[in-house]
């Protein structure tokens, strides 16, 4: 049996809270400082993963503590020290391959540095996150009666390895293509590479005025606060929000009642999956991430996938053909940690229907 695990960290000081209540009453930069100097650890066992052709798999969650704002700000080597203890912590459980989760994935070059320095494969799991997030927006296209053909979409942070790769895909379904970042010459390399597709492409580096263009929105930067407000999204608009922090604003929830926002990269892991740790996801579902390294784990490839800041498009389409002949699947629309039932669906597009008309 090949064995895998998946490194998991505090996305903010507040998540320390879950497993030690004493951090809800201290200050966020003590939690920071205790978390910087504590070592990584198994967090918990998993056990029941098993594939639609028979094969069984194991693995373990380990805890890497750094908040998302330390890695990405943090000294980094510092953050890629911690993320290769944390790695090395799988590697002696027994681990075959290990999954880089959330901010663990940016660190290191894309988890390059971090797979130089130990003895096991890596992934990122951004492979299957992509075509996850671009089957969910799909989904969540038909079911508010959008037609991909006949729409613009916007992808935020396109020029990263998630955002890249999706906005290749995309351009390929619809005529019009705006892709968001913050660096001109970033997204300049990716809109050239997009020439080729027939969609209409377009470069902006303000989402304040580009989202609400869009009937469609991918967004998967890398900020540590929400990049998505209210007022830029447009009647009757999907969102699917793969980034971790969320980029949708939650004020989106409580104000626009006349948009579908869904969470990019849920899924239903087959067999009688047993994560015993709680990260927000109903029983049998967890990330798209999480889902690669199992898959790849399934398949007895303990190799190096999802590595680097530049995604192949064949991996993407690999990838997801294995999670299909494993039976991994999307579980469901879900919403700011809720499933999307299809009286709400219903509601959503009543009330952009109304916001839209002329007055």
């Amino acid at each position: 049996m090949t064995r895998f695990a998946f490194i998991v960290h505090p996305v903010v000081p507040d998540d320390v809270a879950r497993k030690y209540p004493i951090a809800r009453l201290l200050p966020d930069s003590l939690v920071e400082y205790v978390m910087a100097r504590t070592a990584a650890k198994t967090v918990s066992r998993i056990t029941g993963v098993r594939s639609a052709t028979g094969a069984e798999t194991e693995g373990w969650f380990v805890g890497c503590p750094l908040s998302s704002r330390q890695l990405v700000e943090g000294d980094p080597a510092h953050s890629v020290a911690k993320v290769v203890e944390a790695a090395r912590v799988a590697e002696d459980l027994g681990a075959d391959i290990v999954g880089l989760g959330a901010f663990t994935a940016v660190v290191g070059n894309g988890g390059i540095e971090v797979a130089e320095q130990v003895d096991i494969a890596v992934t990122t799991g951004n492979s299957y996150t992509v075509a996850t997030a671009i089957e969910g927006t799909l989904r969540a296209a038909e079911v508010m009666e959008i037609d991909p053909a006949a729409s613009t979409v916007a992808v935020l942070g396109a020029s990263g390895s998630i955002g890249r790769v999706c906005a290749h895909l995309l351009a390929q379904r619809v005529p019009r293509i705006v892709l968001i970042g913050r660096r001109v010459e970033a997204l300049e390399e990716v809109a050239a590479e997009l020439s080729g597709s027939g969609a209409q492409v377009e470069i902006s580096i303000s989402a304040a005025e580009s989202v609400p263009q869009a009937d469609l929105v991918v967004t998967v930067t890398s900020a540590l606060d929400a990049v998505i407000e209210p007022e830029m999204l447009r009647p009757g608009a999907v969102v699917c929000d793969v980034a971790r922090p969320r980029d949708v604003s939650a004020r989106v929830a409580r104000e626009r009642d006349d948009v579908l926002v869904i969470e990019g990269g849920a899924v239903a892991i087959p067999g009688d999956v047993q994560f015993n740790f709680d990260f927000g996801f109903p029983p049998g579902v967890a990330y798209a991430c999480m889902a690669e390294t199992m898959i790849l784990a399934l398949e007895g490839r303990a190799e190096d996938y999802s590595l680097g800041k530049r995604l192949e498009l064949e991996r993407v389409r690999e990838i997801a053909a294995l999670a299909d002949r494993h039976g991994f699947g999307l579980a469901g629309l879900r919403s700011f940690e809720r499933a999307v039932e299809p009286e709400t669906i219903a509601r959503i597009k009543e009330r952009a229907r109304r916001r839209a008309a002329p007055a």
